[in-house]
């Protein structure tokens, strides 16, 4: 009976060692065929015009892209009140509901998204590494769509008139909007004074506010602005606030030579002080220009020095920054890492 009974014992431990030897090593197979899961075929940092433009065409190539929202989900669309001039509406469309529109086609066909920002990245090896705030994702294409950031001044009334209540950073975008009305623009080098020369087409004043008593621009550029009647340069000055009950009514200049304070009525303020676009995560792998813009592959929009890194958007784009040249370029990127990751089947 003894004998039986530590035969009996035997067998019991034996089972428990081997279901337990079993589990682990399921864990063990499920676990490394997860992580065998967690290469993505390809990553996009950004989720603007061009972001969402290349998760699109890579959901439709069924390449299943997970889609890195960034600290600003949808973009600086999602700012701008009217949309005039993306093509395929006919009265215009709100900035936010265009965005929430093209997220939900690319949901659509299969775009997963996720709510992180990127911190650092390896793009050393074959397999791309994209280290976030709240996971690391491997992948073997990635597009970078970070965008650019509008350098602001940083006064008041700055924000709360930001986005449809009269504080604009591109006149091309809104500039319509101020048909028969005074405007000011802010800043003193080229981009400011092509703002302010495409504001004579619907604006009866220019106002353009200048720190320095001298236009930073081109020669050309200096000549075609001063040359305008519609554009009164106010020189050696700031702004000190941006003034409105609900929407822009003015501003309050102040004359950096001698401290005295003007206010000029206008409905409509454009800060045209440049952008400084997104991309120092990326700086260690992908080559930029001295304005620390993406550098791309000569006689491409969207190549950069790595294979299988491709950028999109106003992060590679210091002439344009419109929404359809953004998703333009997503377009590019998209059909560009296709091709790369069927070549690495």
């Amino acid at each position: 009976m003894e004998t039986e009974a530590e035969a009996i014992k035997f067998m019991a431990c034996a089972g428990v060692f081997l279901f337990l030897f079993c589990f682990k090593k399921n864990v063990f197979v499920i676990e490394f065929f997860s992580k065998m899961n967690e290469l993505e075929k390809v990553v996009i940092v950004g989720s603007g015009c061009a972001g969402l433009t290349a998760a699109i065409y890579t959901s439709r190539a069924a390449l299943s892209p997970l889609v890195i929202g960034g600290p600003q989900p949808g973009g600086q669309l999602t700012m701008t009140n009217e949309v005039e001039n993306f093509p395929g509406f006919p009265n215009g469309i709100n900035g936010f509901e265009l965005m929430a529109n093209m997220r939900l086609q690319a949901e659509h066909f299969g775009t997963r998204f996720v709510d992180d920002e990127v911190k650092d990245v390896d793009f050393g090896e074959d397999t791309k590494k994209i280290v976030c705030e709240r996971n690391t994702y491997l992948s073997q294409a990635v597009i970078v769509a970070t965008g650019a950031s509008p350098k602001l001044l940083g006064v008041r009334g700055e924000k709360e008139f930001f986005g449809g209540k009269g504080v604009s950073i591109c006149a091309t975008c809104d500039g319509s909007f101020y048909r028969g009305k005074d405007v000011a623009v802010v800043g003193g080098g080229d981009t400011a004074c092509e703002e302010a020369l495409f504001l004579t087409n619907f604006c009866t004043k220019v106002y353009l506010i200048h720190r320095r008593d001298t236009l930073r621009a081109s020669k050309p550029m200096r000549e075609r602005t001063l040359g305008n009647g519609k554009i009164i340069p106010i020189w050696d000055s700031i702004v000190d606030e941006i003034i409105g009950p609900e929407k822009v009514s003015g501003i309050r200049v102040e004359n950096v030579k001698n401290r005295s304070k003007t206010e000029i009525a206008c409905s409509g303020v454009f800060i045209a002080v440049g952008h400084t676009p997104n991309t120092q995560q990326f700086a260690k792998y992908l080559h930029l220009d001295d304005d620390g813009y993406f550098h791309r592959k000569k006689d491409s929009f969207v190549e950069t020095n790595i294979e299988g890194i491709f950028v999109a958007g106003d992060c590679a784009d210091k002439t344009y920054r419109q929404a359809i040249t953004s998703a333009g370029t997503g377009a590019m990127a998209a059909i560009l890492a296709e091709k790369y990751i069927c070549r690495k089947i």
